[in-house]
């Protein structure tokens, strides 16, 4: 993998890109739909999404494939890794060791959340219209509440500022004021996408799919 690591890490660079932007974009929006109009609109994006064309071929293949790759070649870079912020602790040197612990937590992450859900409806074990429900439940876990919020603010976090280093090492901010303004236009980035998720955990809280999850409950009692 040594004598291929440009191409092996360009490759990485851009299968992080795509997936995890088409990943973060489409779950921020589909969740905050839970935001502006509660179960019932959560449960339209929801269906908007797996109806589709070809959706299961474009999750393999657009998403969670590339994802794979990017993740796995991207805890053989972290391990490979020298986080030496204590000898030199400038911001950049910060966001590199930054972005390496955030891509091992975002990898655990999400293939975590995609167990929890997306593969639970693969398998029979709940519906798509269930997934505000399952929602519902992870948000009201303290426990898993604590982890979606470091596992939210790590993915978002890796995905902006990976951005920032997308646009530098392929040559498209290539002077020091345009490296700036990338880097303050994805911190704004990572803030409003981080707080579209937050307020999307919030809601999932709410009293709304509190009563779906019940009335669930209630039904698979009966059965």
């Amino acid at each position: 993998m040594k004598g291929n690591s440009y191409l092996s890490r360009k490759l990485h660079s851009l299968l992080g890109v795509i997936p995890l932007s088409l990943f973060i974009i489409t779950h921020a929006l589909t969740n905050f739909s839970a935001v502006e109009g509660g179960s019932e609109r959560f449960k339209a994006a929801v269906g908007f999404i797996n109806g589709l064309p070809l959706v299961n071929v474009l999750e393999l293949f657009g998403i969670f494939i590339p994802l794979i790759f990017h993740g796995v070649y991207g805890l053989y870079i972290a391990y490979q890794s020298n986080l030496n912020t204590g000898q030199f602790s400038y911001g950049r040197n910060w966001a590199f060791a930054l972005q390496r612990i955030s891509g091992v937590i975002t990898f655990i992450f999400v293939f975590w959340h995609v167990y929890q859900t997306r593969f639970q409806v693969a398998i029979g074990g709940i519906t798509h219209d269930q997934l505000g429900m399952t929602m519902h439940n992870i948000a009201t876990n303290p426990l898993f509440f604590t982890l979606y919020v470091i596992g939210v603010l790590a993915s978002t976090f890796h995905f902006a500022n990976g951005m920032w280093a997308f646009l530098v090492s392929w040559g498209i901010t290539v002077s020091p004021r345009a490296q700036r303004v990338s880097s303050y236009i994805w911190m704004v980035v990572f803030v409003l996408v981080s707080a579209m998720f937050l307020m999307s955990l919030s809601a999932f809280r709410g009293d709304e799919f509190k009563e779906a999850a019940a009335a669930l409950d209630a039904i698979r009692t009966i059965v």
